[in-house]
Parts: C-alpha cells; sequence; structure tokens
C-alpha cells in the first residue's frame, strides 16, 4: 500500500494530543454547567476556565466568547438580518447572510467602503490570501487566519469574529462567535438562557475543553517560529510545481497569504480530476473548500477575482501543516509533475 500523505489541513486538521487529553479528562464531568450544585458548578468552571483561554489565545480578552457548534453556526448568529454586504470570496456561511456585491480584485483584495455593514474574512480557505481589515468592520471570518498567523482580535477593530475548533487541531463540532463587549446579537437558537442569552442548548463542555486545550497550544505553535518553518517547505513545493509547469498559475505568490496554503490553477486541468488522481497516489489535497469541494463547478472564489470559468475550475488547493516534511511535498511534486505531463501529452 502506497504511504499517504495529508495535504488538506484547511479542509481540517487532526486533532492534537492536548485537545484529545482535555476531552478525555472533560468525559469524567458528569454536571450540566447551568445547574446549581456541585457537579454543575464544576462543569460550569471547566466551561468558564476554556472561555478564558480561548480568548488569551485570540487575543480577545474582554471581549464576550458565545459558544456555537461551529463556525457556520457562529456566521448565522453574527450575520442574519443585519443586511450586511460581502463580496464573492467569502465562505458560503458568511455570504449566504450577506449581499454580495462588493468586488474583489486580481489578487484577492476587497475594497470595503462602509466597514460597519461589511463582512470581511481574514484569511481566504481556497487561496490563503490575506486581507486588511478596516477598522469598524462588522463581522470578520478568523477562521483559517486563528492560530496560523499572528492576530490579536482586539487590534482588528472589528465587532465580531467567528473561529471554529477543527481548522487548529480541535475537535469538530463546535466554534464560537467573538463579540466586542457592549454588542449583542439575537439568538438563533431558542430555550434556555445559556451562553448569555444568546444561544440556547447545553453547552458542548467536551468539544469545548478540547477547543481551548488546541487554542492555547496553537498559539505556542506560533510563538515558536512553527508555521515559520511549515512556509518554508509550501515555498519549497510552490518552487517545485512552478518548475514543472511554467503555464500553472500560483494564486496569491506575491502578496500575503496563509503560510500553508498554495493554490494552483492549471487551466484546462479539472481540479476534480486533480484530486481523484493524487488521492490514488496517497495524497489527501482539495479542489477548494471542503463545503464546496464535492460540488463540480468552478470556484466562485477565483471567479471572482477574474478567472474565466475554464481556470477556475481547474484549481488545486494544497495545505500542510506541521506535521508535513519536505519529503511529503517533493513526492507529491514528482507525482504531480508525471499526472500533468500525462495530461498535456492527452490534450
Amino acid at each position: 500500500m502506497k504511504p499517504r500523505s495529508y495535504l488538506d489541513w484547511n479542509a481540517t486538521t487532526p486533532l492534537r494530543p492536548e485537545a484529545k487529553a482535555a476531552m478525555i479528562a472533560a468525559m469524567e464531568c458528569v454536571g450540566n454547567p447551568s445547574s446549581v450544585h456541585a457537579e454543575g458548578r464544576a462543569a460550569k468552571s471547566l466551561l468558564e476556565r476554556a472561555r478564558g483561554q480561548i480568548a488569551a489565545a485570540l487575543g480577545a480578552d474582554g471581549a464576550d466568547i458565545v459558544f456555537t457548534s461551529g463556525a457556520t453556526e457562529a456566521a448565522a448568529l453574527a450575520c442574519a438580518g443585519r443586511g450586511l454586504h460581502c463580496a464573492d470570496v467569502e465562505h458560503e456561511a458568511v455570504s449566504a447572510w450577506c449581499q454580495a456585491d462588493l468586488a474583489a480584485d486580481a489578487q484577492g483584495q476587497v475594497h470595503v467602503t462602509d466597514p460597519a455593514r461589511t463582512a470581511l474574512q481574514y484569511a481566504n480557505s481556497e487561496t490563503g490570501i490575506l486581507q486588511t481589515l478596516p477598522e469598524g468592520l462588522a463581522v470578520s471570518d478568523l477562521t483559517q487566519a486563528f492560530g496560523k498567523v499572528p492576530l490579536a482580535f482586539n487590534w482588528l477593530g472589528c465587532d465580531m469574529g467567528l473561529i471554529s475548533a477543527h481548522k487548529l487541531g480541535g475537535p469538530k463540532g463546535i466554534g464560537a462567535l467573538i463579540l466586542r463587549r457592549g454588542l449583542d446579537v439575537a439568538a438563533q437558537l431558542k430555550g434556555g438562557g445559556q451562553e448569555m442569552g444568546r444561544r440556547a442548548g447545553t453547552e458542548n463542555l467536551i468539544g469545548i475543553a478540547g477547543f481551548a486545550a488546541a487554542s492555547e497550544a496553537a498559539a505556542r505553535d506560533l510563538a515558536n517560529g512553527v508555521w515559520d518553518q511549515v512556509a518554508e517547505i509550501r515555498n519549497i513545493l510552490d518552487s517545485a510545481l512552478s518548475a514543472t509547469a511554467n503555464e500553472t498559475i500560483s494564486v496569491g505568490n506575491g502578496v500575503p497569504r496563509l503560510p500553508n496554503t498554495l493554490c494552483l490553477v492549471t487551466p484546462g486541468w479539472k481540479g476534480e480530476t486533480q484530486v481523484m488522481q493524487m488521492d490514488l497516489a496517497g495524497f489527501a489535497v482539495s479542489a477548494g473548500s471542503a463545503c464546496s469541494s464535492g460540488k463540480v463547478k468552478a470556484s466562485r472564489v477565483l471567479r471572482a477575482m477574474g478567472f474565466d470559468d475554464v481556470a477556475a475550475g481547474s484549481a488545486l488547493r494544497i495545505s500542510i501543516g506541521p506535521a508535513t516534511t519536505t519529503e511529503d511535498v517533493l513526492r507529491f511534486a514528482d507525482v504531480w509533475g508525471a499526472q500533468y505531463r500525462k495530461a498535456r501529452a492527452r490534450a
């Protein structure tokens, strides 16, 4: 059996050992955080300690953290009914609640004229391109940036932020909405008064414990330069693939982007074909965001940046992490290059 290399970290990350240990420990906590007896108070203490850990890792001390089932629910809680504007480079979880009438330029940058009525991501999941967030921004999707690049919510100048645990080594099914202190949102899920009345339902204590532990570990990695090393390996791969196929476009090369993300456009070689070929060869990659990669259509992100349908349907996203080695990416470059030459010979 061929050895496999996981190169789809933007879709989801491997569970960190620290998160797994925290979740196992939280399973021993039998109380409901809303109960007033000793067991309930113990659960409440764990919940609030985790909230503080995440706030510290995100630089959101003093902000309100509302736990949700993920960034998708957090986006609905932040954006529903607010009449916000965005560009088509946003994740569909955000653009579904906004009027997508803002333009992105060829470098993926979005020009914002009314920040208070705008949702703008910090980092794009498909291209890795980073945005400069204007002061007073209504909502920012921080999901891909949190844990990979230095940021502090309190310094961003935005009202609300969206984060998700499984993008930084935590469990799936848990995320949060970050609110600048003093702001409020209308609950979408109604029932009990959990999460300061903003999100009803008993908190996912096990997931929250894993989220907190992963956030702390991610912050340590970032401070210790782990993602600088990841960027070096990504750049090695970028150079190797560019040398193999000079017609291939490395999207975002030359502008600030995530240290782990490489988006390639090889016009005429369908992205889903590349994904299947690489999968058979032992590599997990994608043709776009995990939420849309199963749908055979051109990338709306790349179309928003000016790529035509053929090019936007020919994208491949490679996203690596701290466990990725130089050997992994060079082996990928060899296999991808061989498939590229076959594709061009057939064409």
